[in-house]
């Protein structure tokens, strides 16, 4: 995925569930998006964090 892409999703997943939302790099270079609470990887892979309260 990339980055314009995982924001987008990343932004869309933020507002539906109302969770803060990262986006992050993976090993291979690929990018992804998770809720924050669930994410278990290094602080150093991510990229942006989205919420949607602020």
């Amino acid at each position: 995925m990339s980055l314009a892409d995982a924001h987008a999703f990343a932004f869309s997943l933020a507002a539906t569930l109302m969770v803060s939302v990262i986006v992050f790099r993976a090993g291979d270079g690929t990018m992804g998006a998770m809720p924050a609470t669930e994410y278990d990887g290094d602080d150093d892979t991510i990229v942006a964090e989205i919420d949607p309260f602020d």
